[in-house]
């Protein structure tokens, strides 16, 4: 159990639970052998009734809580070392036997796609397969584009060491990178840290050493992405997808014209992010903003939280809104769920991974006692209690769309900000936290949009130029960032590679316009709990437990949202623009315009 005295360096998380007593082998063994015996029913779903259908889904879902037992096992240790060659192995490993394994039951998927659609329906009206009802729907969505079986064999095959062996490749180049910062090498994302700090020459000495140590590796990189790009657009054509991002869009369960709505809403507010930099720099009185100072504190307090605060603080906040929110918010800290400290070869950033039902969630931090870290173990800690409420759902509906997932994350993070706004009538510290607050949805909901035009430009230019130069991947970044930055940001020449480290291009191509969509329903939700009050605390905890078990339209709609709504990015975005106006009041109010 952890105390309120424990540095972040103390708190490091168990993973033994995931395997249960057993070996990865012996989980992949089991794993294999019972989809072996799956494979017997080659060519029978069609005559399925559904009691033989929920027979088949029951095994089914065994094998992959095996299969995710290990792989999170294996994955989890890879990222708190990414430079433990034996991490590397055992990860590399477990994904070639999840592969083989997969094999097996592969035909189901086409099977099961291929039944009528009036036999399809009477399956799925009856009550025993309500458990995989919804996944079971959606693997139809997929039939226009499934290849054969044989096919679709030879592709999940061969990605292990195709499209799956790239991205590794990628991930061990970055968690590679040294940054020369002070004489001392530190790893890139302490290095990204300290774009940060107030002091304007720590920032622009930390952009050029960034700089400098992605140089070495950009051609590698550049590489890497290209290879990719041109894996997508074979798997597109021969699925008959008519765009890059339609299967991504599928996957979500999202239709292309309402992520169209979306990044068009949000194009459309680009004076927003420009407003903020323009006031940004006079705050930091500056006459314009380079790109290293985007991320710049503000504040005149540079507060910082010991590991022991950050924690009683959200533990309070989650507590108050919901006590059982907040005492399974508390499990994760007393049953070490939680990795916090920075560590060499530590993967950078923060995630949440929901391993499988039968165990729990894990949270994966680099803990450095700023006040945004206290704000990233909540948003963290959101995601962690969805997955947590969701186990019921069971392996094919614990996790939600993209496009849902970062509701829990943002409503987690929101409520500890009004928190820490409400607990202090200090104009410098309330404009602290307001355009802490202000910075983070414009780097969520802008940003993120603006790369997921700079992914639009890359995937489509790859396919009518062919292999794109390193040059030409940084004019594709500049040109995108600076219709969002407009003449509020100054571009450096260094700013150019920075593209080449952001993982989302690489491994979930598409991804990154979640972020803002998710951003602006946290929002709007929160904003019902605002209106309603307690009462709206039972229906949110309903949506957390429903976890993936319907479409997002119906989700949202537990807690009176409709995202079919053509109005309803829009109300989002004026929360944001409602943020910027409450940010301009504090920092006049404090005298620092």
């Amino acid at each position: 159990m952890t105390t309120a005295a424990e540095s972040a360096a103390d708190v490091s998380w168990d993973l033994d639970p995931l395997l249960d007593g057993r070996s990865v082998d012996e989980l992949m063994d089991e794993a294999e052998r019972r989809a072996v015996a799956l494979s017997d029913e080659h060519g029978k779903i069609a005559g399925y009734d559904a009691a033989a259908l929920a027979r088949f889904m029951t095994e089914l879902s065994a094998v992959q809580s095996l299969v995710g037992r290990a792989g999170s096992y294996a994955g989890l240790r890879f990222a708190s070392d990414t430079s433990d060659p034996e991490h590397g192995a055992l990860m590399q490993k477990v994904e070639e036997r999840s592969t083989t394994i997969g094999t097996h039951v592969l035909f189901f998927d086409l099977e099961w796609a291929a039944v009528d659609d009036a036999s399809a329906d009477a399956l799925l009206a009856d009550p025993s397969l309500a458990l995989w009802r919804h996944h079971l729907e959606g693997l139809r969505r997929y039939r226009p584009h499934l290849l054969t079986e044989p096919e679709e064999r030879v592709l999940a095959e061969k990605s292990v060491t195709g499209r799956s062996a790239w991205v590794r490749l990628f991930d061990e180049q970055t968690s590679s990178v040294e940054v020369d910062l002070d004489g001392e090498k530190t790893s890139l994302g302490q290095a990204l840290s300290r774009l940060f700090a107030p002091d304007r020459e720590m920032r622009r000495a930390a952009a050029d050493a960034v700089t400098a140590a992605l140089a070495p590796g950009l051609r590698t990189r550049a590489f890497i992405y290209n290879t990719l790009l041109a894996d997508k657009a074979v798997n597109d054509r021969l699925r008959k997808y008519d765009h890059w991002l339609q299967s991504w869009n599928l996957g979500q369960e999202a239709s292309d014209d309402s992520v169209q709505a979306l990044v068009s809403a949000v194009r459309r507010r680009y004076d927003l992010p420009q407003r903020w930099y323009a006031l940004k720099a006079k705050l930091m009185g500056l006459d314009r903003l380079a790109d290293y100072d985007r991320n710049a504190s503000v504040a005149e307090d540079d507060e910082q939280f010991a590991w022991g605060e950050a924690r009683d603080l959200v533990l309070d906040c989650y507590t108050s809104f919901s006590s059982d929110l907040g005492n399974l918010a508390r499990r994760f800290f007393d049953e070490r769920w939680i990795d916090a400290p920075i560590r060499p070869g530590k993967a950078p950033g923060a995630f949440c991974n929901y391993t499988v039902p039968e165990v729990h969630p894990y949270l994966m931090l680099n803990y450095t006692g700023r006040r945004t870290d206290v704000l990233t173990l909540a948003h963290e800690l959101g995601h962690g209690v969805h997955g947590a409420l969701a186990r019921p759902q069971g392996v094919f509906h614990q996790s939600t769309p993209l496009t849902l997932a970062e509701t829990a994350s943002v409503f987690g993070e929101t409520i500890v900000l009004n928190r820490l706004l409400a607990r202090t009538d200090d104009a410098v510290a309330r404009l602290s936290l307001l355009t802490e607050s202000v910075d983070g949805a414009i780097a969520t909901v802008f940003r993120q949009t603006a790369m997921n035009q700079f992914e639009d430009r890359a995937h489509t230019t790859r396919r009518t130029e062919g292999e794109l130069s390193v040059d030409r991947f940084g004019e594709l970044w500049v040109e995108t960032q600076a219709e969002m930055l407009g003449d509020a940001v100054e571009i450096t020449d260094g700013y150019r590679a920075w593209w080449s480290y952001i993982p989302h291009f690489i491994g979930t191509p598409g991804y990154v316009y979640a972020y803002a969509y998710g951003q602006l329903l946290a929002l709007s939700v929160y904003r019902q709990y605002e209106q309603q009050g307690p009462g709206f605390v039972p229906r949110y905890l309903e949506l957390l437990s429903a976890g993936g078990s319907d479409n997002p339209e119906a989700l949202a709609s537990i807690v009176d949202c409709d995202l079919d709504d053509p109005g309803f990015w829009d109300g989002g975005l004026d929360i944001i623009e409602a943020q910027l106006d409450a940010a301009e009041s504090a920092a006049k109010d404090a005298g620092r315009l």
